[in-house]
């Protein structure tokens, strides 16, 4: 009894040691974007390297960069066409100066088939795409930034004397909007505006007073319609295309942009100054070029700046 017994308890502790074991196997180590890394994949890449704090760490920052690359291969929807890969290929011969037949020689002295290369190959411009993507993904510039260097440059620009004065069209556009509701549709908002344009156009109502009365832009409603001066990129796209294609006091045909539905006319145009708008623009695309370049120098750590990783029990 007393040997069924201890036979027992060498199995309990045989069943606890594995089970420990293999808690410790499968132990989470880190979390990439909520997605846990495993033990076991640290212990693949360490490999039979010796184990020390700083080989677990760096092993655990190369599987965390492996799904970092992947992940982001995924959401970027990487995808390399055979004919792209069989262009590159012979780009690799042409490059070289050799034939596409020496090719395929060179690579058989090297005990490599062709389908292996190609799928290197592939991988390869894959990674570029990712690369790409993830260098746009990681560059962050705020309005304040901009707003900042902005003013830097030109009051550099202003002390060297190099301060240059940028001019753009200005419009002063008066707009009548309708919106949706349960009882005015599509249909019916456009017939109420093209009904405003015929009273307009006979003279029963002006476009102001039409504004006052029915525009449900409150603010520019009570003005008549008007917005004042601007520059037209302000506007929504669908607005902007509509006023640009207008002559003064002209009356648009009813339109819709993402705020309802529009008539509009401009009533005057000017020389606008756009000194800072430009300076805005340099400062951007300055802003733009520093973070694209720092990041192309380390791709993946581009990668990581946009990223959420969580380091457990360390």
């Amino acid at each position: 009894m007393k040997f069924v017994k201890s036979l027992f308890a060498v199995a309990v502790a045989t069943i606890s040691l594995t089970q420990t074991a293999h808690t410790f196997e499968e132990r989470v180590v880190a979390l990439v974007n909520d997605i846990p890394v495993m033990q076991s994949q640290v212990k693949r890449v360490l490999g039979k390297k010796k184990v020390t704090e700083a080989s677990h760490r760096a092993a655990v920052d190369q599987v965390i960069d492996d799904m970092l690359i992947q992940q982001a291969m995924k959401e970027a929807n990487v995808k390399v066409s055979p004919a792209a890969v069989d262009q590159a290929v012979e780009n690799v011969a042409i490059q070289n100066g050799i034939t596409y037949g020496q090719l395929l020689d060179a690579l058989d002295y090297q005990g490599i088939t062709l389908e292996q290369f190609k799928r290197n190959i592939a991988n390869q411009m894959a990674m570029e795409q990712v690369r790409h993507f993830s260098i746009g993904q990681s560059i962050q510039v705020s309005p304040q930034q901009v707003q900042s260097l902005a003013k830097e440059l030109m009051a550099k620009d202003k002390a060297a004397g190099k301060l240059k004065t940028v001019t753009g069209k200005e419009h002063r556009v008066s707009h009548i909007l309708l919106k949706t509701n349960p009882i005015l549709n599509d249909a019916q908002a456009k017939a109420k505006l093209n009904s405003l344009i015929a009273d307009i156009n006979s003279g029963k109502i002006t476009f102001e007073e039409a504004a006052k009365i029915n525009s449900v832009d409150y603010a520019s409603g009570a003005d008549g319609g008007d917005l004042g001066f601007n520059f037209l990129e302000i506007y929504d796209p669908a607005f902007t295309k509509v006023a640009s294609r207008m002559k003064t006091n002209q009356i648009s045909a009813p339109f819709q942009s993402q705020f309802g539905w529009h008539i509009l006319k401009v009533t005057d145009i000017r020389d606008g100054d756009r000194t800072e708008d430009a300076y805005h623009q340099r400062a951007y695309q300055q802003l733009v070029n520093k973070q694209a370049e720092e990041a192309s120098k380390d791709w993946v750590k581009a990668l990581r700046k946009t990223a959420n990783i969580q380091y457990v029990g360390q």
